[in-house]
């Protein structure tokens, strides 16, 4: 068989009934030309059982302990064989049956090395591509809507284990350094659950920001926007907290 243009790659643990709508979102898809990789870190919650029973719907599956997300993405990776990999949360959805069909015909003759679309959140948020000048600022790709070459990975590495929450912002920055390209794909690509790890409001998540910003730029560049990291954390400490009481 040949290979498939596009790789759905879904890391879980316990994700409940979630998973299960993520996965029909895709299986609803009218593109044939894509696979699903599911790599669940040795969920508790039934999980395990449902996806032995839909094994044949998968391309790739595996259930084990990791050591968290990113060491699992970096195995969903190492299984896939598509040409293009999609990140996907297992509490999103692509946001209608035919983004994939509608996005392929971009991904077979793009130029660029990762497109990205759109993503929008349960909460009204709506993520576009603010480009690759917005880099130094904070993340600027959300890979639940970029499509990334699955060469990257085997070219520059994967992600880094040792980040439990921004892992994917040091990996984009790493990208863009080794001259990887970054262009927008005008698709509403995901629908996506907020309150996920990077919406925490936890100081772990900005201070992983400031590593990464630091580990790919200079520190006098660096140092105006880790002080805006300081005030975004402290401005949703203190809406979070006024919102409690």
């Amino acid at each position: 068989m040949p290979a498939p243009l596009i790789s759905i790659l879904i890391v879980s643990r316990n994700p409940g009934p979630r998973l299960r709508e993520a996965l029909e979102s895709i299986w609803a898809q009218n593109d044939a030309s894509h696979e699903i990789v599911i790599v669940d870190g040795a969920s508790t919650d039934g999980t395990v059982s449902w996806l032995a029973a839909n094994r044949h719907r998968l391309a790739a599956y595996c259930s084990e302990p990791d050591n968290g997300i990113y060491e699992a993405m970096n195995k969903a990776v190492a299984l896939a064989t598509g040409d293009w990999v999609l990140f996907l949360g297992a509490d999103d959805l692509l946001a209608t049956p035919d983004v994939l069909a509608r996005a392929a015909p971009s991904l077979r003759t793009a130029t660029a090395d990762i497109l990205v679309g759109e993503a929008h959140y349960t909460d009204g948020r709506r993520y576009l591509f603010a480009g690759a000048r917005a880099a130094i600022r904070r993340n600027f790709v959300h890979h639940q809507a970029a499509f990334h070459r699955r060469t990257l990975f085997t070219d520059h590495g994967g992600f880094d284990p040792s980040l439990r929450i921004q892992a994917d912002y040091d990996h984009n920055l790493r990208l863009l350094r080794a001259g990887a390209l970054y262009a927008p794909l005008p698709l509403h690509i995901a629908n996506c659950a907020s309150g996920g790890a990077s919406d925490s409001g936890r100081w772990v998540n900005y201070l992983e920001e400031i590593t990464a910003r630091h580990r790919h730029h200079p520190a006098w560049r660096c140092w105006p926007w880790d002080i805006l990291a300081v005030i975004r954390y402290l401005r949703k400490k203190i809406v979070r907290s006024l919102a409690s009481t």
